[in-house]
């Protein structure tokens, strides 16, 4: 069996691929995590300018996330020693103690099973790939950003907040939804359904395909 067909880049709606690693927090099974939602992000390498800025963003959005019932996990292929050297170099320069853990998947196993590596864009590093995994071990998102590009810490917690609403209520979100704005209910499936669908006064109706309601929460 070829590399490539071992490690068969995951998709949407696939299950998380498991892993036990070793972490700046001790040993960590990704079935730890069952029944609390994740984010699994990848960095290029430690002692890094854009990976730096990032994992001080990341510590800030922590707190939001655990309000979420969602965890943060990090990963890079350096060792456990240099992200242990890194973050208490970041608590020295920044003043902020980094509280999630961190994947020393020198291996690589990890960054292969979840598609990290692009050798495109570097045949050595993980990429800065963002997946969010919810609480049955699912994955809902996917989000791969290159080494150069810095990630918004905002638009990943909007992200999580409308995967969990889309699962909670059986709705979807249109552009740029932010919570506490309307959302949007399931097309019509039949002619019949569309017919009525105009006619529904518990939706704002646009057109018999595009329907809006809000939430009540």
């Amino acid at each position: 069996m070829s590399e490539e067909q071992q490690y068969q880049m995951p998709r949407i709606g696939d299950d998380a691929p498991y892993f036990e690693v070793q972490t700046t927090q001790g040993p960590i099974k990704s079935t730890d995590y069952k029944g609390k939602w994740l984010v699994l992000f990848s960095h290029p390498a430690d002692f890094t300018p854009v990976c730096t800025t990032e994992f001080v963003a990341f510590q800030e959005i922590l707190p939001e996330l655990k309000e979420l019932n969602t965890e943060l996990l990090g990963l890079s292929i350096d060792s456990n020693q240099s992200h242990l050297a890194w973050v208490r170099n970041i608590e020295e320069n920044f003043n902020v103690k980094i509280e999630f853990p961190v994947i020393a998947d020198l291996s690589k196993d990890v960054a292969k099973k979840y598609g990290m590596i692009h050798p495109n864009d570097s045949g050595t590093e993980a990429n800065r790939a963002v997946f969010v995994i919810d609480d049955q071990q699912k994955i809902k998102s996917i989000i791969y950003y290159p080494l150069t590009t810095g990630r918004n810490m905002a638009e990943i917690v909007r992200l999580v907040k409308a995967l969990q609403t889309t699962a909670k209520h059986q709705v979807s979100t249109p552009a740029n939804w932010t919570p506490g704005d309307q959302v949007l209910v399931p097309p019509p499936g039949t002619q019949q359904d569309a017919d009525a669908r105009v006619n529904d006064d518990s939706v704002e109706v646009v057109d018999w395909y595009l329907a809006k309601k809000d939430l009540n929460e």
